[in-house]
């Protein structure tokens, strides 16, 4: 309790001017987006998200790039839900029957105050010319799988308001759902397949500490997420797995993996108060 405590000031202490004028300000442009979605036109409301999700971009950026490094369980929140809006953005002009511009906004103003307070570990120097791949991959997977579980919420509360037949034909068409959501989670396995290649790999050299591969908790809880998506995918091709079934075992699988990399990272940052 103290180490988390005293994590907010220190990591403040760490952060510069910009750092902090990106962050409060990506902040109050989500909460802009989200909360004026009625009060403003619908012009504004989208400027107000672009300018957000851009100063978001931004923070992130400045963190990774910073003197020295940093990155944690809070940045990779942070980056997965920055992804996940970028996804919706792109999505919401193919698909403008989509609603969930309050609930990824308030996400995105969350996680940027959280990455704010807990900035992370700073970077190995040794560290290997893979381990940006191997990041940029595992992340992306997070924001995909993210994405999916969006949908996947979405399609739940669709096939529910059709059995109550409580406005039935507001949003998208529960079939259509259905189609993306499997669409981000074939996308987001081949990420993951792509993580885990770079990782048995090049594992001793990724981090510039001669470490080989080992069965940690990060390793364990992806390869286990990683055989869930399988058998999700297997099951749809093979079985015909959809609705509630589907969504439970994806539920599972994106749990195990937001365990493998935040779980683990939150455990060892605030709990146990080491960086590495």
């Amino acid at each position: 309790m103290t180490g988390a405590a005293l994590a907010l000031p220190s990591a403040l202490a760490g952060w510069s001017v910009l750092n902090v004028g990106l962050a409060l300000a990506a902040a109050v442009a989500y909460v802009i987006s989200a909360a004026g979605t009625r009060r403003l036109n619908g012009k504004a409301v989208r400027a107000a998200v672009l300018v957000a999700w851009l100063l978001h971009g931004a923070m992130l950026l400045v963190g990774l790039l910073g003197s020295p490094p940093r990155f944690g369980f809070a940045p990779a929140l942070s980056v997965t839900a920055w992804l996940v809006a970028a996804v919706y953005a792109v999505e919401s002009q193919v698909y403008p029957q989509l609603q969930t511009r309050w609930a990824l906004a308030a996400l995105g103003a969350a996680t940027v105050l959280l990455a704010l307070a807990f900035p992370g570990a700073a970077l190995h120097a040794a560290s290997s010319a893979w381990l940006p791949l191997h990041w940029a991959l595992g992340i992306a997977s997070y924001g995909l799988f993210g994405t999916a579980v969006v949908h996947a919420w979405f399609m739940t509360r669709t096939e529910e308001r059709i059995r109550l037949a409580v406005d039935p034909h507001s949003g998208l068409p529960l079939l259509t759902l259905e189609r993306l959501t499997f669409r981000f989670v074939a996308a987001g396995f081949l990420l993951l397949s792509a993580t885990l290649v770079i990782g048995v790999a090049f594992g001793e050299h990724l981090y510039g500490k001669g470490v080989a591969w080992r069965w940690d908790h990060k390793t364990v809880f992806s390869l286990l997420s990683w055989l869930t998506f399988a058998v999700l995918l297997i099951g749809r091709v093979r079985f015909g797995w959809r609705g509630r079934r589907a969504v439970r075992v994806l539920y599972v699988g994106a749990g195990l993996l937001f365990l493998a990399y935040v779980g683990s990272r939150f455990v060892l940052e605030i709990l146990l108060g080491r960086a590495t």
